[in-house]
C-alpha cells in the first residue's frame, strides 16, 4: 500500500510538471525567427501605419507625408547614387514630370543609400539633371517599400486619391512601359 501511495505521489508530480505551460516567448526582434521550423529571411514586417501617414524628410529638413499630396498623382522613387538602374531611370522620371506637369504629378527621389551615400548626393545632383526633390524616408516608409525585396530602384506609383497603382522594381524597357501605363492611370483618376 505504501508503494502505491509513493507511486501515486510521484505520478501526480510528473503530471503536474508536464502540464505546466511553457514560458512566454521573449521578443528579440520584430521578425520571426522561424516559420514551421524553417528559418525566415527577409520576412515582411507588419505595416505600422497607413501609407498616407508615412513620410520623408527633404534636404531642407521639411517632413512631408504621402497624404499631403492627395489630389496629385505621386511617384516615390527609391534610389541611391551608386545604383546604375537608378541612374538610367532618372531621365525617364524627368520626362514624365515634363509630360504631365507639376500640377498633376509629384515625384520624389527617396534616397535609401544610407549614411555613406549622403555625402555623394550633391556631387551626383551636379552631374545628373534631376527635376524633382530628393527626400529621405522615415523607417515606416522604408519598411513598407522593402518588405518583400530590397533591390533598388523601387518605384511606387500612387493615384490622386492616395491608392497605390503599382510598385516596380528595377528599370529597363519593360518596366518603363509598366511605369508609363501606371502613371497615366494615376493621373486620370479623379
Amino acid at each position: 500500500m505504501r508503494n502505491a501511495l509513493v507511486f501515486a505521489t510521484v505520478l501526480t508530480a510528473f503530471i503536474s510538471i508536464a502540464c505546466t505551460p511553457p514560458a512566454a516567448p521573449v521578443e528579440v526582434s520584430n521578425r520571426p525567427a522561424s516559420v514551421n521550423e524553417r528559418p525566415t529571411m527577409n520576412a515582411p514586417m507588419a505595416q505600422t501605419k497607413p501609407l498616407s501617414e508615412m513620410s520623408w524628410t527633404d534636404q531642407k529638413d521639411t517632413v512631408q507625408k504621402v497624404g499631403d499630396l492627395k489630389g496629385k498623382a505621386v511617384i516615390l522613387d527609391f534610389w541611391a547614387t551608386y545604383c546604375d538602374p537608378c541612374r538610367r531611370e532618372i531621365p525617364h522620371l524627368n520626362s514624365l514630370l515634363a509630360k504631365y506637369g507639376a500640377d498633376n504629378l509629384h515625384i520624389v527621389g527617396v534616397n535609401v543609400g544610407g549614411e555613406e551615400d549622403y555625402p555623394e548626393i550633391p556631387k551626383f545632383i551636379a552631374q545628373t539633371k534631376i527635376d524633382y526633390p530628393i527626400g529621405f524616408p522615415e523607417p515606416a516608409l522604408a519598411n513598407y517599400i522593402f518588405a518583400q525585396q530590397d533591390d533598388i530602384p523601387q518605384t511606387l506609383v500612387i493615384d490622386r486619391n492616395g491608392a497605390v497603382i503599382t510598385k516596380v522594381v528595377g528599370f529597363d524597357a519593360t518596366i518603363q512601359h509598366q511605369l508609363d501605363a501606371a502613371v497615366e492611370r494615376a493621373v486620370k483618376v479623379n
